[in-house]
């Protein structure tokens, strides 16, 4: 052990530690237009200084029962906190296994962000109410129309600053369809989107 010189200054020097950033996996099938909107997330300062958001896209665009099960299998690495699938009910023909995903989900922990029927009305609630019944063509149009992209992908600066109005229009959903007792799959037109933007907020 080196002997300190007499005289020198013992120098204590205390290092702030950032704290643990939370991991969140999110596992997408569509390509485009929810890429977009969770790196918009991604980019928010609450979140940049919380969470590790990272993003996965079925190469294949996988249904929704793949989605669950490579999240569940995600879910067992400990450096993962939580997994997050969205995907779209699609109408007029449903995806297939839609049951089956959202039972696996709830066994696993894995968290749902299912649209109905496609994730353009979460898009569509951040500018206007939506209570109708709409196809996929139907709201992917009428999306289109409000943000004025001429194709799939999605401008994330439009929308971040809307996004509560958002989550208030798809709760409001929520609860009008909890009334009429309509139930998923049948429960179009919704989104849950809400529920992961609340599960971000959770710090």
């Amino acid at each position: 052990m080196t002997q300190r010189r007499r005289g020198a200054r013992s120098i204590s020097r205390t290092v702030a530690r950032r704290p643990e950033l939370r991991t969140i996996v999110v596992f997408c099938e569509g390509k485009n237009s929810e890429p977009d909107y969770v790196n918009g997330l991604k980019r928010l300062p609450e979140i940049v200084d919380n969470t590790a958001l990272n993003l996965e896209i079925h190469p294949e665009q996988g249904v929704p029962l793949t989605l669950v099960k490579m999240a569940a299998e995600r879910l067992a690495d400990p450096e993962v906190d939580e997994c997050w699938c969205i995907f779209d009910v699609e109408w007029p023909k449903n995806h297939p296994n839609l049951f089956a995903a959202k039972q696996l989900a709830q066994a696993k922990g894995v968290g749902l962000v299912i649209s109905n029927p496609c994730f353009e009305v979460w898009l569509i609630l951040h500018h206007r109410d939506l209570t109708k019944f709409v196809s996929t063509a139907e709201a992917e149009s009428m999306s289109r129309k409000l943000d004025g992209r001429a194709g799939k992908s999605v401008d994330s600066a439009i929308y971040m600053p809307l996004r509560k109005q958002a989550v208030r229009r798809a709760e409001l959903l929520e609860r009008r369809h909890a009334r009429n007792d309509t139930s998923f799959p049948d429960d179009n037109p919704s989104s849950g989107m809400h529920h992961f933007l609340r599960a971000l907020e959770q710090r």
